[in-house]
């Protein structure tokens, strides 16, 4: 069972991060206080030494803002996150290699039962950390505004569309001026949870024009690839016609992301705000500890924008490495905290809802 018991657990975070973080200030005062940050919902608790992970590229941004908080309160801890992708990461920690991994998608069956060599004869569970809108960035000069359906998009990136004045695009747009310029369909070349949740968006939605059974691999015929989601984003940027799909943080340099039709009333932006919503319906699927949830891609709400994903922080329930739990439980206690999850707004993630990230918070707790 546990490698070695301590009250300190430990959770994964995913994100794409290889940046220093911290630990405790020693002052070399007795006081119990010591370890407790500056900012009051960090808790050093003693961190130290370094950890190793890798997985989801989907999180960079909001690791990225953890860190910066993090490392302003804590000098002892070095965390080195590779951004691999969901596929890779999981492998890697279901190997021993890492302390935690990062997934947009929950683990499967087979995935949670390679685990239990790592976790000391116990098993990973997933804990819901991020949520976001995924964007259809596109490129297409002249024009600003687009609106696509899920059928539509289907068609797209199976390569049953391959201009962009085709009538299909044109009755969704009747105002835009669309040339004819061929389409460029980016996905991703590695292994990701981004894909596997964009390709169930497609496959739940419009399930005649999507007949791949879908997964982390893309599985489409066609089309032109980039390692995670950096490199989709600078695709669409620089080649004239592009469209391809990321989180929306990678939306920032001026890149145009489509709207959704959906069943309401009126096209969806892809917004944290509007990811939010749609992820308010999210249900709690897994069992036990694990907190893997159910997402709506269906959602009638106005303005629920549907194409979100969750991405997961992956982690033993029990048989956790000595060595990197008071770290690892540092680090994942902030980003599940009130001020940690505030902190994702600003980074174009959408917070965990209150009912779920506060589940999230006990088992972190219990973790060993």
């Amino acid at each position: 069972m546990n490698r070695r018991a301590l009250t300190l657990g430990a959770l994964a975070v995913s994100g794409a991060l290889a940046l220093t973080a911290c630990g405790s200030d020693d002052t070399g005062k007795s006081n119990t206080d010591a370890t407790t940050s500056s900012n009051s919902a960090i808790k050093c608790d003693n961190a130290k030494g370094q950890l190793q992970a890798s997985g989801s590229s989907a999180q960079k941004n909001a690791i990225d803002a953890w860190v910066k908080a993090y490392t302003a309160s804590c000098k002892g801890v070095q965390i080195n996150y590779n951004p691999t992708g969901s596929g890779a990461g999981v492998t890697a920690f279901t190997q021993g290699q890492t302390a935690f991994a990062g997934s947009d998608s929950p683990l499967k069956p087979e995935e949670v039962t390679a685990s239990k060599k790592a976790c000391g004869g116990s098993q990973a569970i997933d804990l819901p950390m991020v949520g976001g809108p995924i964007a259809i960035g596109f490129h297409l000069s002249g024009v600003d505004s687009l609106t696509l359906d899920a059928a539509t998009l289907a068609k797209i990136f199976d390569g049953k569309i391959t201009k962009w004045d085709d009538e299909a695009i044109a009755k969704l747009n009747p105002s835009a001026k669309l040339p004819s310029t061929k389409i460029q369909a980016f996905h991703r070349s590695d292994e990701s949870g981004t894909t596997d949740n964009f390709t169930k968006y497609l496959k739940a939605v419009a399930p005649s024009d999507w007949k791949y059974s879908g997964g982390k691999a893309w599985q489409a015929k066609g089309g032109q690839s980039a390692q995670g989601s950096s490199g989709l984003a600078q695709q669409v940027k620089q080649t004239e016609g592009a469209i391809s799909y990321f989180e929306l943080s990678y939306a920032a340099d001026g890149i145009s992301t489509v709207d959704l039709k959906t069943g309401a009333a009126t096209p969806v932006k892809a917004s944290v705000e509007n990811a939010t919503k749609a992820i308010s319906t999210a249900k709690v699927a897994g069992t036990g500890k694990d907190l893997s949830l159910s997402l709506n891609y269906k959602p009638t709400e106005e303005g629920a924008y549907p194409l979100t994903l969750v991405t997961y922080e992956i982690v033993c329930e029990k048989g956790n490495k000595a060595d990197t739990l008071p770290a690892t439980k540092s680090f994942l206690t902030y980003i599940a905290s009130e001020d940690g999850q505030k902190l994702l707004t600003d980074a174009k993630y959408a917070p965990i809802p209150d009912e779920i990230i506060s589940k999230v918070r006990t088992t972190i707790s219990s973790l060993s």
